[in-house]
């Protein structure tokens, strides 16, 4: 992937790693459009940025991506970077039945991604050079038990990408997965931002746009910290690091 004269756009991009890595593009020279649900969240973002853009997407309804798609495909003809950035997080006790919290984890991790690939590919595979990022999780490879479908919906993800990579092989599409860690952010709520086991957004965001640019044909941008989780069942070590990230036994 070539590190500026892109046209990106990142979904999520109003905070957190979406904000980060808008930031950090932005910075190298592309013209950078962030995607969210809150247009003042979205606005605080292009008005600290000059020249960035914005545009309101809800990832979890399918008539709104195909909308937000022709619109950008108007606007951006340039287009060819995207990053699928989007996600919720919540914690779910599986015993009470309820499932609105899982299939709206669901409907913006997974299907959103899906979505939006779909909208965009004819407009990616016209272009001389062009990426899809997905970012996945260090939970696509060993859960986070409290977060049952958040890290179900990231190891989907990590399948999908593989499958996506191969077929789009003989294109000018690369693709490409993005495995965050546990990060300071505000994915599930303000004391994550502050946890000092999480690892400083701008520790992460740094070394992921050096990896980026040092390996440009790298198919999994993996920071150090998170590949204890992503090597895990690779090292023999699965039920050990489950059984301490989950506080039992696997």
């Amino acid at each position: 992937m070539q590190m500026n004269g892109n046209t990106i756009l990142i979904t999520g991009g109003g905070s957190g790693i979406g904000r980060a890595l808008a930031e950090a593009f932005h910075a190298r020279g592309n013209q950078v459009v962030i995607a969210g649900r809150r247009q003042q969240v979205l606005d605080e973002v292009t008005a600290a940025n000059p020249g960035m853009k914005s545009a309101v997407l809800d990832i979890e309804d399918p008539e709104a991506i195909r909308r937000f798609a022709a619109s950008l495909q108007a606007e951006f003809s340039a287009l060819n970077v995207v990053i699928h950035n989007a996600g919720i997080m919540r914690a779910e006790s599986v015993r009470d039945g309820a499932l609105e919290d899982a299939e709206a984890t669901v409907a913006t991790n997974l299907l959103g991604p899906i979505r939006l690939t779909a909208a965009l590919l004819p407009l990616l595979l016209g272009q001389p050079q062009a990426a899809i990022v997905t970012v996945s999780s260090g939970l696509a490879f060993l859960p986070l038990a409290a977060t049952p479908t958040y890290s179900a919906t990231k190891a989907a993800i990590h399948s999908y990408t593989q499958s996506l990579r191969h077929q789009l092989r003989e294109t000018s599409v690369q693709v490409i997965e993005l495995v965050p860690p546990y990060v300071q952010t505000e994915l599930m709520g303000s004391g994550q931002a502050s946890d000092p086991n999480a690892m400083p957004l701008v520790d992460f965001i740094g070394e992921t746009m050096r990896l980026l640019e040092t390996f440009p044909d790298a198919t999994e941008i993996l920071v150090e910290r998170v590949k204890p989780l992503r090597f895990a069942e690779v090292d023999g070590k699965y039920g050990a690091v489950f059984g301490q990230m989950n506080g039992s036994a696997h």
